[in-house]
């Protein structure tokens, strides 16, 4: 039952996000001259040059991304992201209509909408969800990287490069002042889902102590293509335990506590790696 609210409660914030994403573009930023970041940033410059709907632009654009990311990523992963990105296109539709005007300079007002803009993707990322296709493309080439190499990357570098080509283009083919304005929403936006999600774009190290390993390293095989470390340990009460350590993006992390709930019995930990060394 706490299972089925907790499922639910996630559900409605990515909801929640994606209205607050889309409430940021179409009333805050695209009134200030300023574009949002990723594959949407790409959507909204198509719809600019060429007139065509902004809210289908940005479902085209993002559609091949999904398909990837239910390939790669997973089901679960596939239903939230169309979630969202349903609700953020519908909310586009919604408050274009809405009569909304920020009486400010167009700094502070970009850098308002780049918060909320930041807020709302925050609460999608961090219930699983996903409404830019950028991310995905990131985590693909990551976890591409990883399996040919061996080596854990985090999607920092990638992201950049993504976003440094969009900003050209609206640079070149919108004017100077959307591409500055647009760089700020990035920044602030970034800043704000990096606290919130604790830099989601890094690796991620899960730590799982139980007393039956076996299932669990199947599973993190077949489901992940990741292998563990595993160590003995020893509990107080518990006795002797096996630990496992498993180096996993922010976008497996739904996977994986999927396999952490089916096996029963475990205590695990999720935290943040800033740098593996080889």
């Amino acid at each position: 039952m706490n299972k089925k609210v907790e499922n639910i409660g996630g559900y409605l914030l990515i909801v929640v996000g994606a209205l607050l994403a889309s409430f940021s573009v179409i009333c805050i930023l695209i009134p200030n001259d300023a574009i949002d970041y990723g594959t949407a940033g790409i959507a909204i410059i198509i719809s600019k040059l060429t007139g065509f709907h902004l809210s289908l632009t940005v479902i085209l654009v993002f559609l091949p991304f999904w398909v990837a990311g239910y390939i790669i990523l997973g089901r679960q992963f596939a239903i939230k992201s169309i979630l969202g990105m349903v609700v953020y296109t519908v909310g586009l539709e919604v408050f274009e209509r809405v009569p909304f005007e920020l009486d400010t300079e167009h700094f502070l007002a970009v850098a308002f909408g780049g918060a909320i803009l930041g807020l709302g993707l925050s609460l999608i990322l961090t219930f699983g969800g996903c409404i830019d296709g950028s991310e995905i493309f990131a985590s693909i080439i990551v976890n591409l990287i990883s399996e040919k190499t061996g080596k854990n990357f985090r999607m920092t570098y990638i992201l950049l490069v993504f976003n440094v080509g969009v900003y050209i283009a609206v640079f070149v083919l919108i004017n100077r002042n959307a591409a500055l304005l647009s760089l700020l929403v990035y920044v602030v936006a970034t800043s704000i889902i990096n606290n919130i999600t604790d830099h989601f774009d890094a690796v991620k190290q899960v730590t799982i102590i139980t007393k039956d390993p076996e299932e669990i390293i199947k599973e993190i095989k077949h489901d992940l293509n990741k292998t563990c470390t595993i160590m003995d340990s020893y509990g107080v009460i518990a006795g002797e335990n096996k630990t496992l350590i498993c180096y996993i993006s922010y976008f497996e992390l739904q996977k994986m506590k999927e396999i952490i709930s089916r096996n029963k019995g475990t205590f695990s930990t999720v935290s943040t790696i800033d740098e593996i060394l080889r």
